[in-house]
């Protein structure tokens, strides 16, 4: 599908799976993340069990400099990006009052303004070539009333719908992937063990799976993915449902 594809928050979770598949198809892999340990043993065994080379750029995407340096890769011109997926992220407790602002702003950093200047440098890669693919992954989250995560992940489902329209027709697609509850470690970050995060068992996503039909949305150009028929479903009830309801919908689990 892509000949060298750019992860961010690639050591563990979906970042990691996206790495794993697409260095399954053949693809070579810059993987980007905080962990250097973890980033350089996911990348010896990828090598291992793929053959594919695998460009290891430990980064902290708030910091400025670090981000400079994913913006510099992503605008090689002698080693092209075909691929850019948008993946860090962090989550919150949903009490924003309580919150504390700096951490809230950190947190918008990285799911606003960091794929914004990611999408930018790789738009101005790809569009001379006619040539890329970028996938922001957002959330079920950006459909339903969820504190400022669902805000910032319906910023990037409406640029990924709009810039796939403005860019497609010139060789670049963009593809938003909204998953459910999806087995990762994003919830224990958060200090929720398995099993205590507040959401039944049938809502949960196993990660391959999310990956692998994010991978074939994105192939066949769709500017929206939503894995799995559940999800699909659910997130068509929450656009025409009231807004009280989509916000008790949206108060399930943390």
């Amino acid at each position: 599908m892509s000949r060298t594809a750019l992860i961010t928050g690639a050591s563990s979770g979906l970042g990691a799976e996206f790495a794993r598949q697409l260095a399954a198809t053949g693809a070579h892999l810059v993987l980007v993340a905080r962990d250097r340990a973890a980033l350089d043993e996911l990348a010896m065994r990828i090598r291992r069990e793929h053959g594919v080379e695998v460009e290891v750029l430990p980064a902290d995407l708030l910091k400025p400099r670090h981000l400079a340096r994913v913006v510099e890769r992503l605008s090689d011109a002698a080693r092209p990006i075909d691929l850019l997926v948008n993946n860090a992220g962090f989550g919150l407790p949903l009490d924003f009052a309580a919150n504390d602002v700096e951490v809230e702003v950190r947190h918008l950093h990285l799911h606003v303004e960091v794929p914004l200047r990611l999408s930018h440098a790789a738009l101005r890669s790809m569009l001379p070539r006619r040539r890329g693919r970028i996938i922001n992954i957002a959330s079920v989250g950006a459909f339903i009333p969820r504190s400022t995560y669902g805000a910032c992940k319906r910023w990037l489902v409406v640029f990924s719908e709009w810039a796939n329209g403005q860019y497609a027709r010139q060789g670049v697609t963009t593809t938003a992937v909204c998953p459910g509850y999806t087995h990762t470690k994003f919830h224990e970050r958060l200090g929720l063990p398995p099993g205590q995060e507040g959401v039944p068992g049938w809502m949960w996503l196993d990660a391959r799976k999310v990956v692998a039909e994010a991978l074939r949305d994105t192939a066949r150009g769709k500017s929206l993915s939503v894995p799995s028929l559940r999800y699909r479903l659910l997130v068509g009830l929450a656009r025409f449902a009231p807004g009280s309801v989509g916000a008790r919908i949206g108060a399930r689990g943390r």
